[in-house]
């Protein structure tokens, strides 16, 4: 079954793939390595959430703002490479949690992004993991993610 099938299996279907707000490209590919750029839980034009969580939002918010944000990456990796099947392995993804004082759930908000993606790619979606909480995020993000995926030959 490809990874759209598998989407769409689950009740998922990919947005639009957001474009960069600066001066950056939203993937580049190196030596068969795709590094994608941050991105957030934007849907339909805007974001899904905003704020910081342990103050705005619950961790089930922040949890479920990962999983749009992976839905985000995906569409990017797809616009970069055409197919995502040519996903041999996500190796490793990157999450900045905007977080209020004494909030320390930030793994648990990241397990959002980590869970959809193996879902959705099995072992190719097992990947190596960073998060942090920071003060604050450009737009009032609750969360960004950045990936790093190998493709196949």
């Amino acid at each position: 079954m490809s990874v759209e099938e598998r989407l769409r299996e689950l009740g998922y279907t990919l947005p639009e793939p957001p474009t960069a707000m600066g001066v950056y490209v939203t993937a580049l590919e190196v030596d068969g390595m795709v590094y994608t750029s941050g991105s957030s839980c934007f849907e339909g034009g805007g974001l899904k959430y905003e704020g910081k969580l342990g103050a705005d939002l619950t961790v089930e918010e922040g949890y479920d703002a990962c999983k749009v944000t992976v839905l985000n990456l995906l569409s990017i990796l797809k616009q970069h490479i055409g197919d995502l099947d040519r996903i041999e392995q996500v190796v490793k993804v990157t999450g900045y949690v905007a977080s209020a004082p004494g909030f320390v759930m930030q793994p648990a908000v990241l397990n959002g992004a980590s869970e959809l993606l193996g879902e959705l790619l099995g072992d190719r979606g097992k990947h190596t993991r960073s998060v942090m909480g920071v003060n604050e995020l450009p737009m009032n993000l609750p969360v960004e993610i950045e990936m790093i995926v190998k493709l196949k030959d």
